[in-house]
């Protein structure tokens, strides 16, 4: 009898491989002309850059290359529980100092080099709650979140 056991995922695991995948598929996003408006003055970094991703989000090229190595290292660091665990929780206090840095600068100066708007400063303050949320509320389940068993053959 040959037993194959293929443990899954905690749900921290899986969370955090779903923030990874969602960031990778904004810095996508952040390329693709149509959902990305003012695509055409899409700058590499700074405040001058007015294309907005899905019309609201100010992006750059910087940004989205930050949301693509964000998401990277997302589905990377959803490898193991504890790995997980850091990527929600230092990942949200990243957010977090990025709303308040959002809101400290001026939209209109060099500092926003990134650059990022008033969407942006809510949708920072929202992520970073969620995903320090997420890692204290997921982080005490270091169960597999489902264990599949196959048997074959006799």
């Amino acid at each position: 009898m040959t037993t194959n056991t293929s443990a899954t995922r905690t749900n921290l695991q899986k969370a955090a491989l779903a923030m990874g995948a969602v960031f990778l598929l904004v810095g996508v996003l952040g390329f693709i002309p149509g959902i990305t408006t003012n695509y055409g003055s899409l700058g590499f970094a700074g405040h001058g850059s007015e294309a907005l991703l899905l019309g609201i989000f100010q992006v750059s090229v910087l940004h989205n290359i930050v949301h693509l190595l964000y998401g990277a290292a997302g589905i990377a660091l959803a490898r193991t529980h504890g790995q997980a665990k850091l990527y929600l929780l230092y990942g949200g206090v990243v957010y977090l100092v990025l709303w308040l840095y959002g809101l400290l600068i001026g939209h209109d100066t060099p500092a926003n080099f990134v650059p990022v708007n008033t969407a942006d400063n809510w949708l920072h303050l929202v992520l970073g709650l969620v995903m320090i949320g997420l890692a204290v509320l997921l982080a005490r389940n270091t169960a597999p979140a489902r264990a599949t068993v196959r048997g074959a053959g006799r």
